[in-house]
């Protein structure tokens, strides 16, 4: 239940008062984003940690002037793969085979699998589908958030290649996928603070099949 209880505290923050996240805090919500899953195990994405408000300030007028993102305590920039390489399949399936000590023919026959689907395919797909995996991590984040009782907001109103120029993204192989700015909800200058969360009926979203 305690779960449950921070996910309807938590909502998407509309002003926040520049309070800092204690850093522990903010290590334990960027570890529930890296042990998010991912197809493939690829973990195809990074996360950049904004601490800096000069940079913050350049970030705010490519979205949409949100002062969330320079009250903010820490902008987290979820980037994902531009394209599925060679390279980046197999570093990921020999770090995993040196992890656990051990090669499985049967997890090499799937590296091959990949290396022969992915690489060939449009970057723009392979984009779309790692920034799919980057915002698994950054639901993960977002609800690891709401239980460390830290607010976060949810924002995809930015401009994705001012973003990537600013941060320096696609000379890494990378694009801006999603961002999360988090800190401390500003309760006097909030709106939304004290509104009824509202969501659809379990009824409504909630079909089971036996």
């Amino acid at each position: 239940m305690e779960l449950l209880d921070k996910l309807n505290w938590r909502y998407a923050a509309k002003a926040m008062n520049g309070k800092i996240v204690p850093e522990d805090k903010v290590q334990r919500i960027l570890e529930a984003a890296r042990l998010a899953p991912t197809s493939s195990g690829l973990q195809p994405f990074e996360i950049f940690v904004v601490k800096s408000q000069d940079i913050k300030e350049q970030i705010k007028p490519i979205a949409w002037n949100q002062s969330v993102i320079t009250d903010c305590s820490h902008l987290l920039v979820f980037a994902a793969w531009d394209h599925y390489t060679p390279e980046r399949i197999n570093y990921m399936f020999d770090l995993t085979n040196d992890i656990r000590g051990f090669k499985n023919e049967g997890w090499e026959n799937y590296r091959q699998m990949l290396l022969s689907m992915y690489p060939q395919k449009d970057p723009e797909d392979n984009f779309n589908h790692a920034a799919k995996q980057a915002y698994i991590a950054f639901t993960e984040a977002l609800t690891a958030a709401a239980f460390e009782g830290v607010d976060a907001t949810p924002l995809e109103g930015f401009e994705p290649d001012a973003v990537d120029k600013i941060l320096g993204l696609r000379e890494k192989g990378l694009r801006s996928a999603v961002m999360l700015p988090i800190g401390y909800r500003k309760e006097d200058e909030d709106w939304l603070v004290n509104l009824v969360k509202v969501r659809r009926p379990m009824d409504e979203i909630v079909t089971v099949i036996e």
